[in-house]
Parts: structure tokens; C-alpha cells; sequence
């Protein structure tokens, strides 16, 4: 009422209602878009279109840039060796893996290459399963992860991917879940498992390299090697051009007095001399071999600079490569220790992914048996993937060490200086620089063992009396 009276003399106005905002245009971003990313994909991740390019660069340039291919083989190489196997305590999961490990179509004894490859290569993969609904046994199927529109992660956990979702080139669009070390139940809270529930597609494993916690993309091991790599090789190719014009040659032919026409009839007529002939001619004829003169700077120091930038980043010395430099054995084998321990993450890594399939191929047979998955839980159900050393050991020289601290432990232990079980640890140590693993507490309980035995079978028991010898019940000798 009082706004009313204070409005109705001119002292307040009434607000003017809101005029709503016009309509604008609804736009829709398609995935290959700049500017635009899915929801769930992280800011720390690549936009879809330079994932997909950077794995074609990524291809191009392993096959070819040697270089480049080397950054890729070699670590393979050093990780797979000899080969790998899988092996498990129990004799009846042995043969579930055996039989998934040689499955014809899995083959992974043949294709276990072509993974770890295209894992470095790539950055990613994706590798479904196929699970036999009778007996469990599981078989695998690879995805090109270049199909990749969209990688899910755990709503409350982005570190944790729970689903991918492939496009075909059709358009049509489908999710696989991603295969987790258990129970969905146990693992997951509501909002994953509701996600989780509508990806119908099947199920996946999906490894990925060179990420970060928080991202949902892996990286290619040549990622940032690429434009370096074909850089090399355009130096290369100009001072393979270079050296073909260098070798080019042509005769000038001076003719003292001659008229114009002279010169065009000589021309005619003239053609360059071939090896080891003879060539005739007065004193106005003069002939002279013209070869280019190609100034240009040091080209060995500038090809070596940009090779050993490109191997630098792969942690791999440039001897390695053909580059001697100022290399010695003593220094090469210095230079070798950061190459061995990134390859052997590498190799750690694959380990993990080896041993996280096998416990699904054994899971799903136990399911499909009725039986618990907990009974992977069991020490005789763990797989184990055994894979090659990675260097050549040099055993002169931790034999020398291992007769060294042999000594010297015991005679700590005969001082009371040192403890048995410390003892063994340090003898162990050492022998696992020989590719030799000990478990020192089984060791020292096998060694005391063995040694109680010993002196049970040296210590003197006095022999049995004789019954034959022995004095008739009532004889005085006997109660003596």
C-alpha cells in the first residue's frame, strides 16, 4: 500500500518486467570439431582428431624412418628376448592357460610381438574378449585403437577407466566395459555401475602408455621423435643429393679464332671422350672439366646432433646406433645402465598386463565351474609371467663379489656383529645380480635345517649292548 501511494506521487517507479532473451540457434559440436572435447574426456588429453593423427604419423613414421623404427624394436627386443611364458603352481589352471595362450586364433606365442609393438606404437590398446559360456575359456580379439570416439571413466574416480566406446565407420557407435581385477560389486560405487550397465558391446582389456594419472589417453612412444625423425631423413636425402652433384661434371671446349659457325658445326660433331682415349688438338683448342663447387657447412656434425637428439629422448646411446663418438667399452657399458632400466620398466609393465589377463582367463573358468573366484587368492593360483634378462650378466664379477661377502658375513656372524637373517639377505642380494632369485628367509630355514641334520648324523651315540652278551637274570654280574 505504502509503495502504491509513494509510486502513485512520482517518489518510487515500478521495475519494469524482464523483456526474456531471444531464442539462439542450438549448435552441436561433432567430435571432430576444434574447440570441442567430450564431457568425459580430460583437459590433460589430445583432441580426437590429434589422437588419430598422431597415430598415423606415429605408423608413418616407424615404417619409414629407421630411426624411428629403431625407438620402436629394439625395446621390444631387450622385453620379450627369448620369449615369455605364463606359469601358475597349479596343475589344472597350467592347462586353462596353456590352452588360452595357444589358442588358435589368440596365438599370443606368435602375437605377443605384434602387442607389444603396437602398445608403444600407439599408445593404447584395446583387446576384447570372447568367452566360451560352457567351460569359460576365453579367447581374444584386438580393436584398432584409432576406432577409439570416447574412453568412460569411474564418475567419482577419473584415474579409472570403466568403459570405451568404438565408432565404426558407419557411425554406429558401441561401448565395451573395461575388465577390472574383480567383483564390480566390490570395486565400484552406484554411479560407475550405473554406467557400466548400459555398456552392452562386451568386454575389454585397455592398456595404455605414457599417460597421466587423471588422463584417459595413452601416447605414442614416437610422439615427440616424429617431426625430429623426418627431419634426419630430409638431411639425409639432401647430402645423398648433394653428393650426386658433386659428382657432376662437364667439359668446356675453348676454340681460339673461331667463327660462330665454326663453333655450331664443332658442336655438332663433338662428343665428350670416352675413358682412356686419345684426344688430339692444336693450340687453339683448349678443353677444360667444370665441376661444381657446393659450399656447406660440417654435415656429419649436424646429422649427428639431430640422430642423437631423437635417441637421447629414448633414453637409448647413440653407439647403439651406428655412433661410435668417443665411446670406449668402459664408458658404453656406463652409458647402457639408463637404457637397460627404462626398457626393463617396459618390460614390468607388460608383466603386470600378462598376469592381470591370466587371472581373468582363470576367473572366468572358475565361474563357469561354479566355483569361487577367491580361490585366486590362493598362492598355488598367482600367474606368473617369466620374461628374459634383460642384459648379458657379467658372472666373473659378481662371482668375485658373492666369495666376498661370503667371507666377510661370516666372519661378522663368528664376531656377533651381524645377525644370520641380515647375512643371508646380503648373500642374496648379490646373487640376484647373477639372475639368481632367493627367497632368503626360505634359505636361512633350509640352510638351519640341513645343518641340524648334519650334526645329528655326526654326533656319537654309544651302540646297543649285545643280547647275547648280555649275563643271565640272578648273576652278580648283572646287577653290576
Amino acid at each position: 500500500m505504502i509503495r502504491k501511494i509513494l509510486a502513485r506521487i512520482g517518489l518510487v517507479r515500478d521495475a519494469a518486467p524482464e523483456v526474456p532473451a531471444p531464442a539462439q540457434r542450438v549448435v552441436e559440436a561433432r567430435d571432430d570439431e576444434a574447440g570441442w572435447r567430450p564431457v568425459s574426456q580430460s583437459k590433460r588429453d589430445l583432441s580426437p582428431v590429434t589422437q588419430k593423427r598422431m597415430m598415423e604419423l606415429a605408423h608413418y613414421a616407424w615404417e619409414q624412418h629407421r630411426v624411428a623404427n629403431r625407438l620402436i624394436e629394439l625395446p621390444l627386443a631387450f622385453i620379450l628376448g627369448d620369449g615369455v611364458s605364463i606359469k601358475v603352481d597349479d596343475d589344472e589352471a597350467q592347462a586353462w592357460l596353456d590352452a588360452w595362450w595357444g589358442d588358435p586364433i589368440t596365438r599370443l606365442d606368435l602375437n605377443i610381438e605384434k602387442r607389444v609393438r603396437e602398445l608403444a606404437l600407439f599408445g593404447e590398446q584395446v583387446i576384447v574378449t570372447f568367452v566360451n559360456p560352457i567351460d569359460g575359456h576365453v579367447r581374444h580379439g584386438a580393436i584398432d585403437p584409432s576406432a577409439i570416439a570416447e574412453v568412460v571413466t569411474d564418475p567419482e574416480n577419473s584415474s579409472l577407466p570403466i568403459g570405451v566406446t568404438i565408432a565404426t565407420e558407419a557411425g554406429v557407435k558401441r561401448t565395451y566395459k573395461v575388465i577390472l581385477d574383480g567383483d564390480d560389486a566390490e570395486l565400484l560405487r552406484v554411479p560407475a555401475l550405473v554406467l557400466r550397465d548400459g555398456m552392452t558391446a562386451g568386454e575389454c582389456h585397455f592398456w595404455r602408455i605414457n599417460d597421466l594419472l587423471t588422463g584417459c589417453r595413452g601416447r605414442s612412444d614416437l610422439l615427440s621423435a616424429i617431426d625430429l625423425a623426418d627431419a634426419l631423413s630430409q638431411l639425409i636425402f639432401g647430402e645423398v643429393e648433394r653428393a650426386v652433384a658433386l659428382r657432376s661434371m662437364v667439359w668446356d671446349v675453348k676454340v681460339t679464332g673461331a667463327t660462330p659457325d665454326d663453333i655450331d658445326e664443332l658442336s655438332r660433331k663433338m662428343e665428350p671422350p670416352a675413358p682412356m682415349s686419345i684426344r688430339v688438338h692444336n693450340e687453339s683448342v683448349e678443353w677444360n672439366v667444370l665441376s661444381p663447387k657446393l659450399e656447406s657447412a660440417d654435415a656429419a656434425g649436424t646429422l649427428r646432433s639431430v640422430r642423437n637428439e631423437i635417441l637421447g629422448g629414448a633414453s637409448i646411446p647413440e653407439h647403439w646406433f651406428g655412433g661410435g663418438g668417443d665411446v670406449n667399452r668402459a664408458t658404453a657399458a656406463e652409458m647402457d645402465e639408463p637404457t637397460y632400466k627404462v626398457f626393463r620398466r617396459r618390460q614390468l609393465f607388460w608383466k603386470a598386463i600378462l598376469e592381470a589377463e591370466a587371472r581373468y582367463v582363470l576367473r572366468r573358468r572358475l565361474i563357469a565351474q561354479g566355483r569361487s573366484p577367491r580361490e585366486l587368492d590362493r598362492p598355488d593360483m598367482k600367474p606368473k609371467a617369466d620374461f628374459p634378462t634383460m642384459q648379458a650378466i657379467d658372472v666373473s664379477r659378481y662371482a668375485q663379489a658373492l666369495g666376498q661377502v661370503v667371507s666377510a658375513c661370516a666372519a661378522a656372524i663368528s664376531a656377533g656383529l651381524m645377525t644370520d637373517e641380515i647375512a643371508v639377505g646380503l648373500i642374496a642380494l648379490v646373487a640376484g645380480k647373477m639372475g639368481i632369485e632367493i627367497d632368503a628367509e626360505a634359505m636361512l630355514a633350509d640352510a638351519r635345517a640341513a645343518s641340524e641334520k648334519r650334526r645329528e648324523r655326526d654326533a656319537f651315540v654309544d651302540p646297543a649292548a649285545d643280547p647275547a652278551e648280555a649275563p643271565p637274570p640272578g648273576d652278580p654280574g648283572a646287577a653290576a
